[in-house]
């Protein structure tokens, strides 16, 4: 019966041993680990100041394009034009009735669809705070590895300051985005910066196809990225 259980036990280890080899072998991509720490916020900032905090990112794979074409679609397609009122009827006495009554709610912007895209996205993995505060990464994209900086975007589906509002600089303009564009450069060792749409508009690379940050080499930057 033991010598039964040991079978089972060794060829149990060696099926996940060929799963594992054979996943490499079709390219899987490894997990990604960083460490990201903030170091600095806008001048504006509500804080005014530095705050300090750090990050644990972890990235189970990447997104493939079949993923990303909905996120990428929200956000370049135009904003619908809102259909203008039904006439109102005229009420008694010859006058016409009350408007606003029957219009229909405005269109979304194309942030709101991009926000319910990517809530609609799988999870692909994980930013963790030093406290309690989680984020799940919706989307997260990579340049060729051939490349001598290489250059990852993620979006999380929730907004990197909701647990953190000093974060935001004050002259921000009210937006309705509910999720975080993170763009980072890192060299060989995985350290280098990361900056976010907390403080830059987010549009579509669409040489590179994939979301990212608009001006990026103008943006401030809010994270400090290590392995």
């Amino acid at each position: 019966m033991i010598a039964g259980r040991r079978l089972i036990t060794v060829a149990t280890s060696m099926a996940i041993v060929l799963t594992l080899a054979a996943g490499r072998r079709a390219g899987a991509d490894p997990a990604l680990s960083l460490r990201a720490t903030v170091t600095g916020l806008p001048a504006d900032s509500k804080a005014g100041a530095s705050t300090a905090g750090a990050f644990t990112i972890t990235v189970s794979r990447w997104s493939t394009d079949t993923e990303r074409a909905p996120l990428l679609a929200a956000l370049s397609a135009p904003a619908p034009k809102r259909a203008p009122p039904p006439a109102a009827p005229p009420a008694a006495g010859g006058r016409a009735a009350g408007r606003g009554r029957g219009e229909p709610p405005p269109p979304p912007s194309p942030f709101a669809r991009l926000s319910a895209a990517i809530k609609a996205a799988p999870t692909l993995g994980y930013i963790w705070t030093d406290g309690v505060t989680g984020y799940s990464i919706k989307y997260a994209w990579r340049s060729l590895a051939a490349e001598e900086q290489a250059r990852i975007v993620l979006v999380t589906d929730r907004r990197l300051d909701s647990h953190a509002p000093h974060w935001a600089p004050a002259s921000a303009p009210a937006s309705d985005a509910d999720f975080t564009v993170i763009e980072m450069r890192l060299d060989a060792q995985g350290a280098g910066e990361g900056k976010t749409s907390l403080t830059t508009a987010v549009a579509i690379d669409t040489a590179a196809n994939t979301l990212a940050l608009d001006g990026y080499a103008a943006a401030p930057a809010l994270l400090k990225v290590t392995r």
